[in-house]
């Protein structure tokens, strides 16, 4: 069955699988025997569609269907847009925000200006809008590129829409690929994975099978392994033993695991994964702290290339670091040395009197004093030094306890993505000691980046908490140091005066020792536990909490203050539906209200947002954190204020790296400090209750710590110390 008409509304549009209802208003033809219209001579059309506008004509082939809650409906299997001949219809067309810098109102005016020439005349004449009265010269500009990129990503879309590619993914398609994208897609649809952010290898091998490209193609088992390889390394490890490498990927494909086998070969020979092997001693090795129950011996492991090039070049780095002698210093004198503990004052005498150094302690143990301390010396001395973090809420953090500047690690190496690193083993910085701040976040392949840099008889001293999470990334690296026994290593364990009276500090250390925490001991009033056995009930207390209850007690601004951390994204207290209730409880929509809706996720002006990967365009990483200050339906760009800073821009194309942050997960707040955390602990989240989680998450707050849950799921998560192991041997090389 066929039916055309003008798309009146769109109902609905989900941007990650192109699920669209929309009201179509029927040709008068149609309409005249069509079941289903309304009185308003509309009928609700449904189906998976590229993004569509509002004013556009279509054709729509499928069937008529009845829809147990809303009645008869069209449901489409193919469609075919015509362009609008009505003003009306290219009025709605333009004004519809299809067209970057054409709004609603400009639309009126164009059409008006143009009448039923108006889409002919962008076509084949766009020099003309400027008799349009309010259009400047760039304005014009910008309207002909979109133009023409919108009828070429058009074309894209008429080729993909029967693989459920929205039209954001299109985009990013052609401004990666420009005149070339089909032919790309046709030829090896895999290399979208590769090239694209937000294009996996279940998207592409949709398409690649719609293609008729047949199961067992080389390109598509290639491009599986890699896929497994990059979930192993999700996973924090750096290398995968071949036969669960072959397995996973066996199953994920549905091949013979022989096609696996003879394609790791393959991959081998490209340069794009590494072999190695297993020191025969290895079972001897407990300080890897690896699942040895997985490995085989026997067996080869797999790296992605730059994965075993970092831990082979990092291990051989602090090898070169600790067999260069460490230059006398003239005098070990300490200032303000009252201060400072034993404990204290043979930590910072290690980490003077050796080329690599670990200082690592919980909360309230002195690590920042040392640090202060230390940064006294060195200057006292004349040394030239470096303070950095992997993260820039961190460097912030460092920066401002210190009093001295700190910056990123990419910001330190002069990094840009055209140039990669500026300081790298050619250009090495000019510096004689190196201290990096929060080293458990410290990810594998950008240790190795930043000891590149470090040039021969620089002092290198790792600070961090090694009992928190380790890295988002892959690598274990302080705990892999550590384990070496090839560095020195301070343990701080002495909680000083200051920090006594903490029942944040007090309890984070009771847990890190297997103790339950105490709440009723509370002298500060900064730790409490509000009771909640069910994930509904522990939401509607922290929606509570965050909007209402803490910053009237407090003071606190529930945006920029407070922050929810979760275990999981999944579930009635998991972050994403979190997300969506603190949105309406703090930020809500009034009459007043600019939003939209970019790949399945509500932004508004005033949103809390976070970055979910790395951007060396924009300058911004993994875990940064915003706030919407902008939001421009006719230019299609969001700007966001980061860390209060400075103000990034983001194409609606951009959107999917950011969502909603509100609340996070516990793993995206290492590094980051909050005057309070909320932290929901309920037997939901069992699969995800860890020692170390809760233990990292209650060292987030700074001033207070609210738990929402029950004792049983608190000691569930302090008897499980089972860290999560990860597949490494930069110990054992080093």
């Amino acid at each position: 069955m066929k039916i055309q008409g003008v798309i009146e509304r769109i109902t609905y549009f989900n941007q990650e699988n192109g699920y669209t209802v929309i009201r179509l208003r029927p040709s008068e033809d149609a309409a005249k025997n069509l079941p289903g219209v309304n009185l308003e001579g509309l009928i609700t059309v449904v189906g998976n569609l590229p993004e569509i506008a509002p004013g556009e004509s279509v054709h729509f082939q499928g069937d008529l269907v009845t829809h147990p809650k809303h009645g008869l409906q069209f449901e489409a299997k193919s469609f075919k847009k015509q362009r609008p001949y009505s003003i009306q219809g290219i009025e709605r067309y333009l004004g519809s925000g299809l067209i970057k810098g054409i709004g609603p109102q400009l639309a009126k005016r164009i059409v008006r200006c143009f009448k039923e020439e108006t889409l002919d005349i962008i076509e084949e004449n766009p020099e003309r809008l400027r008799e349009v009265r309010g259009i400047g010269t760039d304005r014009t500009e910008m309207i002909i590129q979109a133009w023409e990129e919108q009828r070429k990503v058009k074309e894209i879309m008429l080729f993909l829409q029967e693989h459920r590619v929205s039209t954001n993914l299109a985009v990013k398609i052609y401004r990666t690929y420009g005149e070339d994208s089909i032919n790309v897609v046709k030829g090896n649809p895999y290399q979208l994975e590769q090239d694209i952010y937000g294009i996996g290898f279940k998207t592409a091998d949709v398409i690649a099978q719609n293609l008729g490209l047949p199961s067992d193609h080389p390109s598509r088992i290639e491009a599986g392994i890699i896929y497994v390889l990059q979930k192993f390394i999700e996973e924090g490890h750096v290398f995968t033993p071949e036969r669960k490498l072959v397995e996973r990927s066996a199953e994920l494909l549905v091949v013979d695991q022989g096609f696996v086998l003879s394609a790791v070969d393959r991959l081998t020979s490209k340069g794009r994964v590494k072999k190695g092997k297993l020191p025969k001693n290895f079972n001897e090795i407990r300080s890897t702290e690896m699942l040895l129950d997985e490995i085989d011996l026997t067996n080869p492991i797999i790296y992605l290339t730059p994965y075993y090039f970092s831990e082979s070049g990092l291990a051989k780095k602090i090898q070169s670091l600790n067999n260069h002698p460490v230059s006398p210093w003239q005098s070990l004198l300490f200032l303000n040395q009252n201060q400072l503990s034993k404990e204290q004052k043979d930590a910072i005498e290690a980490a003077i009197l050796n080329p690599v150094s670990v200082i690592t302690g919980g909360p309230g143990t002195g690590k920042t004093t040392c640090l202060k301390a230390l940064i006294q010396i060195l200057e006292a001395k004349g040394h030239r030094y470096a303070l950095t973090s992997p993260t820039g809420r961190a460097a912030k953090r460092l920066s401002e306890a210190t009093e001295r500047p700190a910056s990123t690690i990419h910001r330190l190496l002069n990094y840009s993505p055209n140039q990669g690193f500026g300081y790298n083993v050619s250009h090495p910085l000019r510096i004689d000691f190196l201290v990096i701040d929060e080293a458990s976040m410290l990810d594998l392949v950008l240790a190795y980046h930043l000891l590149q840099a470090v040039k021969p008889g620089t002092q290198v001293l790792f600070v961090g908490d090694v009992d928190q999470l380790p890295s988002v990334g892959a690598g274990d690296v302080l705990r892999d140091l550590i384990n070496s026994g090839k560095v020195s290593v301070s343990r701080l364990e002495t909680i000083h005066r200051q920090s006594l009276g903490s029942g944040i500090i007090g309890n984070a250390h009771r847990i890190n020792h297997g103790h339950v925490p105490n709440f009723s001991q509370n002298k500060t009033g900064d730790f409490f536990l509000f009771p909640a056995e069910d994930a509904i009930t522990t939401a509607d207390w922290i929606v509570d909490l965050v909007s209402h209850r803490l910053p009237d007690t407090f003071g606190l601004n529930p945006i920029d203050d407070i922050q929810v951390l979760a275990p999981l994204y999944r579930g009635e207290a998991g972050v994403d539906t979190l997300n969506v209730r603190l949105q309406e409880a703090i930020n809500p929509y009034n009459q007043n209200t600019v939003e939209q809706k970019l790949f399945g996720r509500l932004f508004r002006i005033g949103d809390k947002v976070m970055q979910i990967q790395n951007n060396y365009d924009k300058n911004v990483y993994n875990g940064d954190i915003g706030r919407v200050v902008k939001l421009n339906r006719i230019l299609r760009t969001l700007t966001i204020l980061m860390d209060g800073t400075r103000e990034v821009q983001y194409d609606f194309s951009e959107a999917d790296e950011l969502v909603l942050a509100y609340a996070v997960s516990v793993h995206k707040s290492q590094g980051s400090e909050f005057p309070a955390v909320v932290i929901p602990v309920i037997t939901q989240h069992f699969i995800m209750l860890q020692r170390n989680l809760l233990y990292t998450a209650i060292t987030r707050a700074k001033g207070s710590c609210v738990l929402v849950g029950n004792f049983k799921a608190i000691r569930i998560a302090i008897n499980n110390n089972k860290t999560s192991k990860r597949f490494s041997l930069l110990s054992y090389k080093i």
